[in-house]
């Protein structure tokens, strides 16, 4: 399936067209990282609260039948959802250009070589920390090691470019952004760094905490040449090395240089809710219209209701910026 030839896009009353789709397909984690959850963790969504794989496929091949065309299946952590493989291997007949999976890493390696069989093209791993000590404490987990082993697995099976996900948080792991530019160097993953975001639990979040994209790379600089890449509607600016080495850097300024005029994604969560940012405060229901017989054309007509109503961006930084009242473990990442 490659989409109907004659559909007209799913355009946004700012004029950009939907092309990805974050698919979140659980609310739960098997991590507590400080800046998204509580220690004791959330009240986790019951089984029935979910949609199940044959409503994620049968939404996604709509969304596809519309012009979408990347897809990243995220959490909580993907991974704590049984028999994902299986719906790894539904969405890799629609066609996509891109399947992918944002992860944790902690069951990496027990899933990488099934994931990549099943057709799953690459994956996204979390990853905020080097020093066993500090990994332990952001995450209140003692599980880097396992991560460091899931990222090799992932390599092995092709699931490639690895991308690590470091958010970088002022006074926790700010000293360690040139030991993840080595990091990539040696392994040949992509590091992006990203901002840290007002999304995680209690509202905890203060701008101090957030090191700029600018100064990021302003360190890295410090020590390496880079070479940029062509960037289009992707969240990071992202860079090779100057010299060749393997690997890259990226680096996503969701608060301090926002993107939204170029966002082309849309998010679904695992309870059903389309969602065109992800920091709205609006979602658009389709599980329920789902659940009591709506047809695809009835869908089609919900869904570009809600994207011709998507807003400008986010409000970051503005006296009158409100967190979401979902959290980032439940909207997907």
């Amino acid at each position: 399936m490659n989409g109907r030839v004659d559909v007209e896009p799913l355009i946004d009353g700012y004029g950009r067209v939907a092309r990805d789709l974050r698919i979140s397909v659980t609310d739960r984690c098997d991590l507590r990282c400080t800046y998204c959850m509580p220690e004791d963790g959330l009240d986790w969504l019951a089984p029935d609260e979910q949609l199940s794989f044959d409503e994620i496929v049968r939404l996604a091949e709509l969304l596809v039948d519309l012009g979408l065309r990347s897809v990243r299946l995220t959490g909580g952590e993907p991974l704590l959802r049984p028999r994902l493989v299986d719906l790894v291997a539904s969405m890799s007949g629609l066609g996509l250009d891109d399947l992918a999976l944002t992860t944790n890493g902690t069951t990496l390696t027990r899933h990488a070589a099934a994931l990549s069989e099943a057709g799953l093209t690459r994956v996204n791993v979390s990853l905020d920390s080097l020093v066993s000590h500090r990994f332990a404490e952001i995450t209140r987990r003692d599980a880097l090691d396992r991560v460091l082993s899931g990222i090799s697995a992932a390599q092995e099976a092709g699931l490639t470019p690895v991308k690590v996900n470091c958010v970088v948080v002022r006074g926790t792991n700010d000293d360690e952004i040139l030991d993840f530019v080595d990091f990539a160097r040696t392994t040949g993953c992509e590091v992006r760094f990203i901002e840290n975001m007002p999304l995680g639990a209690g509202g905890r979040w203060v701008p101090d905490a957030v090191v700029a994209a600018a100064e990021v790379l302003e360190v890295v600089r410090s020590r390496h040449e880079l070479s940029p890449r062509a960037r289009g509607a992707a969240p990071a600016t992202a860079f090779d090395f100057a010299d060749g080495a393997p690997g890259g850097v990226g680096f996503i300024a969701s608060v301090t240089e926002p993107f939204c005029s170029t966002c082309d994604r849309l998010r679904l969560t695992s309870d059903g809710f389309l969602r065109t940012c992800l920091f709205a405060h609006v979602e658009t229901d389709l599980r329920t219209p789902m659940r009591s017989g709506a047809d695809d054309v009835e869908l089609e007509r919900i869904i570009r209701a809600a994207v011709a109503d998507k807003g400008p961006g986010h409000a970051i930084g503005r006296t009158d910026f409100e967190q979401p009242v979902r959290v980032m473990s439940r909207i997907g990442g």
